[in-house]
């Protein structure tokens, strides 16, 4: 099939870019044909994000949204930033943040949800939107550019052979193809091998979201409430934190992040965040109330210093994919939106001149001269700053790296270097006691398979792994002899596991695929980079409803 622009992803970023193209081939008068292709059974069901979304690209790229019923229904009315310590929490005062940390003007929102409405005005613009079909490939032009891909594979065997309902898929070729898979996806990733987009930048960094959907009793609901926490349970030696965003509906978003740059194998990020709801700041809003749903999601924390080249030739990454997260404000959804606009505009230029497959090098130029670049640019210091100087020194000198870049313009601190990827910071568990987490009361907090059973995730089970191994003997002969196995903990969707015969010996390596809720963590945070994730059978994974 031929189109014009081909989109890989129905997330913010591929969205955005598909109704940027077609508003301005309506204001051209003349027409451009763009396809977006889904890997989720429906458009949102991959979706999840906290979250508080500052409308800045919205307003944008469809200044009448309130009109068209966009699902951003619960402004934000009041934030509050804490220290915990195990019992006890201390108030951060609101008068010593940046500026860009306040939420005033923002939502807080299913970003699924937002994602199904943009879907909608999309379609209503003719553009074509495909959910169920897993981009499992490239297509080359004869100079080495991209052409397209390969979408909708189906029926292949677990042994790898085709089956009786084998469908070879199909090519979707377009003049420009823009990335945006979200966060680590398994083309952007060849994509930047392949043309060497990351030279020059330092590696990405990246930390791992986990969410559950709580509907909680009214007497302990307020609406348009943000909340966000660090310190307790993770001390001051991992990096992370958690938000509880209050929305409609009697309903309360609760999350917890885990920096990737995590030394201590035994750490498990779940386990920290099942602990960390009995926290009395937590516990007490939770009470009575019951889970919804559950879900996680790997995250780009690397920031300015990360982002790759933009462009390849053939077509560009947008959105997460590039990696374009505020890690202070978790904010993203608007970055991404934003750049899928400023691409699609490049490609809509570059068709209209007549070119395509070449480099679409004024997107570049268009970033580094938006609000997007200024927006990473004001916070750049803060993730380096946090990993080496920890959660104390991190968080006062992070502050006051902000508070000058914004107010001066500039920071006496220069900019800093992350220096290493995430895998690389994992020492031996030889360093480290086990960790004794607390077994779940299955009321507050639950055991990971449990919770995967409320991210409605499901695989077709006769189909090969998509957790590829490149030497089958690293998980028990380096991995575990080494690091204890880290998969057994920091996938929280309890997809890997080390079994022993019935004398505690002879351990064996066991994936299980089918639960993969699709965060990516284990492709990024393998000491070994052992583990590739590619893409399962198109509508895979999990199906969030409102995440």
């Amino acid at each position: 099939m031929e189109f014009d622009v081909v989109i890989v992803g129905a997330g913010p970023a591929g969205l955005a870019a598909s109704i940027r193209l077609k508003q301005l081939a309506a204001d051209a008068g003349n027409d451009v044909s763009v396809c977006v292709l889904e890997k989720g059974s429906e458009v949102g069901a991959h979706i999840l994000s906290g979250a508080v979304v500052d409308p800045i690209a919205l307003n944008e790229l469809l200044p009448n949204w309130k009109e068209l019923g966009a699902p951003l229904h619960t402004e934000v009315t009041s934030d509050r930033f804490y220290v915990l310590g195990p019992s006890g929490a201390l108030r951060l005062p609101s008068f010593g943040m940046p500026a860009l940390m306040n939420n005033h003007g923002n939502y807080a929102v299913s970003l699924g949800n937002v994602c199904r409405w943009l879907a909608e005005q999309a379609e209503g613009m003719g553009v074509e939107i495909y959910p169920g079909f897993a981009c499992s490939d490239l297509v080359h032009r004869e100079d080495g550019s991209i052409k397209g891909v390969v979408a909708g594979v189906m029926g292949i065997g677990r042994d790898g052979k085709p089956k009786d309902d084998f469908e070879p898929g199909m090519e979707l070729h377009g003049k420009y193809v823009l990335i945006g898979e979200g966060v680590r996806g398994s083309l952007a990733k060849k994509i930047i091998a392949e043309f060497t987009l990351d030279k020059g930048r330092e590696p990405q960094k990246y930390g791992l979201g986990i969410k559950e959907l709580w509907e909680v009793k009214p007497e302990n609901h307020v609406q348009g409430q943000v909340t966000h926490t660090m310190g307790w349970p993770l001390g001051l030696k991992a990096g992370g934190g958690s938000f509880m965003y209050h929305i409609e509906d009697n309903q309360v978003a609760v999350g917890f992040v885990v920096h990737l740059n995590y030394e201590n194998p035994y750490l498990s990020p779940y386990w920290e965040f099942q602990r960390f709801k009995h926290h009395p700041l937590i516990a007490d809003v939770l009470e009575g109330g019951r889970r919804i749903a559950y879900g996680a999601r790997a995250i780009t924390e690397g920031g300015l210093q990360s982002v790759p080249k933009l462009y390849f030739p053939g077509g560009a990454l947008i959105g997460c994919s590039a990696g374009f997260m505020n890690v202070p404000r978790i904010k993203g959804s608007h970055n991404a939106m934003k750049t899928g606009m400023l691409a699609a505009e490049a490609a809509f230029d570059a068709i209209n001149a007549g070119r395509e497959g070449d480099e679409l090098v004024e997107y570049e130029n268009a970033y580094r001269a938006s609000w997007v670049y200024k927006d990473l640019e004001l916070v750049q210091n803060v993730k380096p700053m946090w990993s080496k100087l920890g959660l104390i020194g991190g968080l006062a000198l992070g502050g006051i790296d902000m508070n000058m870049r914004e107010r001066l313009g500039f920071s006496m601190f220069g900019s800093w270097r992350h220096g290493k990827p995430d895998y690389a910071s994992t020492k031996p568990a030889s360093r480290f006691k086990p960790i004794e987490y607390p077994k779940p009361d299955g009321v507050l907090s639950f055991d990971r398979l449990t919770n995967v059973s409320f991210s409605a995730t499901n695989h077709e089970e006769d189909q090969p792994i998509h957790l590829q191994l490149a030497d089958e003997g690293v998980p028990i002969q380096i991995n575990l002899e080494k690091f204890a196995e880290p998969a057994q903990r920091y996938c929280p969707a309890g997809v890997y596991e080390v079994l022993y015969d019935d004398d505690g010996k002879n351990p064996v390596f066991q994936i299980n695929a089918q639960n993969c809720v699709h965060c990516k963590t284990c492709d990024i945070k393998d000491p070994s980079q052992n583990i590739t994730w590619a893409v399962p059978e198109g509508a895979g994974g999990p199906n969030y409803p409102n995440m």
